[in-house]
C-alpha cells in the first residue's frame, strides 16, 4: 500500500480548473518529484494535500485513511509537514521562536528537546543564530530554517515546494544534499522544484505536470533520459 495516494484530484480557483484529475502515489522512503512549468498546478497539489485547499473532486489517501476533508492541523498531527514556496519565515521573531512554531502540536517537553537537537544536528548554522532575527538570515539560511521548522513536527512525509528558488549555487547544492540526507534518515519526501535536473537526479520517481494534468511519469533516471523532458525542462 502506498503511503500517499492521490486519485483523480481536481482543484478549482473559482472558474479556473487548476488541477484536472491528477493521480499519483508515494511509497514510504521515497523521494518523488513533481516537475512542470509555472502554472502547471504543482503548488496547488501540495496545498491540497496539506489541507490548505479543498478539492473539487478526487481523493487523497494517507496511510490508508482519506484526508481530503481534514483540516490542516490534523494533517500535520498525522505526520505531513510542508515547507512552502518562498520559505515564509516569521520576521521579527528569532530563529529559535521560528523553530518553536513548527512544534506547536507537541506538548511533551522531552519530545520538543529531541526535535531541537535533531534540527541543530542537521543545520548547525541555526544553532549558531538561535537569538538572531530570522529576517536577517541569508536566503540559504532562511531555507534551512523553513526546513528545520517543518522537521520540528517529526513528519513522516515532508512536502517541499521550490526549496532552491532564489538561492546562490553553493546553497542549492547544499539544499539538495540535505533533502537526500532527510530521506536517508527515514522521512519520505514529495519535492516540487523548478530545477528539474537536480530534482530528478535525487528522485526515486517523478511525475511531469502540464496544464493541471500528469503528462508523464517514470523513475528519476528515466525522466532525465527522456528527450521530451530534456527539451521542455532540462535545456536539452
Amino acid at each position: 500500500m502506498a503511503m500517499l495516494e492521490v486519485k483523480d484530484l481536481a482543484v478549482n480557483y473559482g472558474v479556473i480548473n487548476a488541477v484536472k484529475g491528477v493521480s499519483f502515489e508515494i511509497n514510504q522512503g521515497e523521494i518523488v518529484s513533481l516537475i512542470g512549468a509555472n502554472g502547471a498546478g504543482k503548488t496547488t497539489i501540495l496545498k491540497t494535500i496539506s489541507g490548505l485547499l479543498k478539492p473539487a473532486s478526487g481523493t487523497i489517501t494517507y496511510e490508508g485513511q482519506p484526508i481530503q476533508k481534514q483540516k490542516a492541523p490534523k494533517i500535520v498531527a498525522a505526520g505531513i509537514s510542508q515547507v512552502p514556496e518562498g520559505r515564509h519565515i516569521f520576521p521579527g521573531m528569532s530563529v529559535k521562536e521560528n523553530l518553536q512554531m513548527g512544534a506547536f502540536l507537541q506538548s511533551n517537553r522531552q519530545s520538543m528537546t529531541d526535535s531541537f537537537e535533531a534540527v541543530y544536528q542537521r543545520f548547525p548554522v541555526l544553532k549558531e543564530r538561535l537569538d538572531q532575527d530570522a529576517a536577517t538570515l541569508s536566503g540559504g539560511e532562511q531555507q534551512m530554517l523553513a526546513m528545520g521548522r517543518a522537521l520540528m513536527s517529526k513528519p513522516k512525509l515532508l512536502l517541499l515546494d521550490e526549496p532552491s528558488m532564489g538561492l546562490a549555487p553553493i546553497f542549492i547544492n547544499e539544499i539538495f544534499d540535505i533533502v537526500e540526507a532527510i530521506k536517508e534518515q527515514g522521512t519520505t519526501v514529495l519535492l516540487i522544484e523548478q530545477n528539474a535536473k537536480k530534482a530528478l537526479a535525487i528522485a526515486d520517481r517523478g511525475y511531469v505536470l502540464a496544464s493541471g494534468e500528469v503528462k508523464m511519469s517514470g523513475t528519476g533516471a528515466e525522466l532525465l533520459a527522456n528527450q521530451d523532458v530534456q527539451k521542455a525542462y532540462l535545456g536539452g
